[in-house]
């Protein structure tokens, strides 16, 4: 197999720009109608979402060593779509015939079988993934929504009960979907560590144009049932009684997984009165968007929990003000504190490369990011792009952006 012919054809057919997935989906939907039903009824947040990160992955086929849980999450995941064998075939036929189509004559019968070959190795793996997952866990969770409180302009805590029991540990993300919005489903984290009641709880931050956070936020009712994926992400979670010491570093509801790790080992410390010391900076826009300050502020009676608020935009605020990765890598500490980060994907770039040109050690910086709007999974370091707070979007790999 060629990798170097696959990824040249990929970077070819890629300078289409919006033509590749446009011809993609009129592929598929018109040789297999019935695949339209798993897809969003709006395909405007589409954009190349299902092709481009097809395109990326398979190109990369001699990396599959590297990604090989990525890729094995990913076909568990899909089952909540109801996504069987059968259907990554079709998939297969469209993704090929999209490259024949803009490949033209460089479409080649050895690359055709380049692609097929890498294709169905990623399949493959994906397909098996999900029938191992079949066999412990169901393809979803339904769960009773409880209560939803609009906390700040911008911010509702959403309270669950799913029906059947959802192990997970603090720190990991679940994908949701909402009556309101079908086939839409969006990452968020819990913000507790878990219950004996099993209750769930989120923070949703309203985003702009976000078809699933402004139907969370304004029109999610109790009483409601809403769909959660299984649990993913181990970046932001930390084993049980781990005495490491942590710098923690949220933008908006970033918050909410740190706070279930705060969760965690406050109640090691009520039953030990041993915890690791933990340095939480949490930066909002304007200090009425520090929707949790009441509770991280009793926290802070703790011995082993430090508490810094940040504004960015309120010239006026007589605290920390700045970007939250900035001020935080200001505080970087020398004695080894692992780090942990969490909110936007703009927020996360900016931090870590503040942390890193303050000299922190790329090895003690942990953050979860969604490689192709998709799965929670470790990325490489990344240049900065903005400064901005706010929570981690996530999205399937066959979904649309909460954008």
């Amino acid at each position: 197999m060629d990798t170097a012919a696959l990824k040249d054809s990929w970077a070819l057919v890629a300078k289409s720009g919006d033509e590749v997935p446009l011809h993609f989906y009129s592929h598929l939907f018109l040789s297999h109608p019935e695949l339209r039903t798993l897809f969003p009824t709006s395909m405007s947040a589409q954009r190349d979402k299902l092709v481009g990160a097809l395109g990326r992955i398979v190109s990369n086929v001699d990396q599959v060593d590297e990604v090989l849980p990525f890729i094995e999450q990913l076909g568990r995941d899909h089952r909540r779509f109801s996504v069987i064998a059968e259907h990554y075939s079709a998939v297969g036929a469209s993704l090929l015939a999209t490259l024949q189509h803009f490949l033209g004559p460089a479409w080649t019968v050895q690359l055709a079988e380049d692609w097929a070959g890498a294709y169905g190795l990623i399949a493959k793996v994906m397909v098996q993934a999900a029938e191992e997952a079949a066999d412990r866990t169901p393809a979803w969770w339904e769960a009773e929504v409880v209560s939803v409180e609009r906390r700040t302009l911008d911010v509702s805590v959403v309270q669950l009960l799913p029906r059947q029991p959802l192990v997970y540990r603090p720190g990991q993300s679940v994908a949701m979907e909402i009556p309101q919005r079908p086939r839409l489903w969006r990452y968020f984290s819990p913000a507790n560590a878990p219950r004996e009641d099993g209750s769930v709880e989120l923070h949703v931050q309203l985003i702009d144009g976000g078809q699933v956070s402004s139907a969370v936020v304004r029109s999610l009712m109790p009483g409601q049932v809403v769909r959660l994926g299984a649990p993913v992400g181990q970046a932001l979670t930390r084993a049980a009684e781990d005495q490491r010491d942590l710098q923690m570093i949220a933008g908006g509801t970033g918050l909410a997984p740190l706070r279930a790790v705060l969760e965690q080992i406050d109640r090691e410390w009520e039953a030990t009165r041993v915890a690791p010391n933990v340095h939480l900076f949490h930066g909002a826009r304007m200090p009425w968007s520090l929707y949790e300050r009441n509770l991280l502020g009793q926290l802070t009676a703790r011995p082993w929990f430090d508490y810094s608020e940040v504004i960015s935009d309120d010239p006026s605020y007589p605290g920390l003000r700045g970007a939250v990765g900035s001020v935080a890598a200001k505080h970087a500490s020398a004695d080894g504190r692992l780090v942990m980060v969490c909110g936007s994907a703009g927020m996360v770039r900016h931090t870590v490369a503040q942390l890193t040109a303050a000299g922190v050690p790329a090895e003690r910086i942990r953050r979860e990011e969604f490689a192709g709007d998709t799965t929670p999974v470790s990325r490489p370091i990344e240049p900065p792009l903005d400064s901005t707070g706010g929570r981690m979007s996530g999205q399937q790999l066959v979904q649309g952006g909460d954008r």
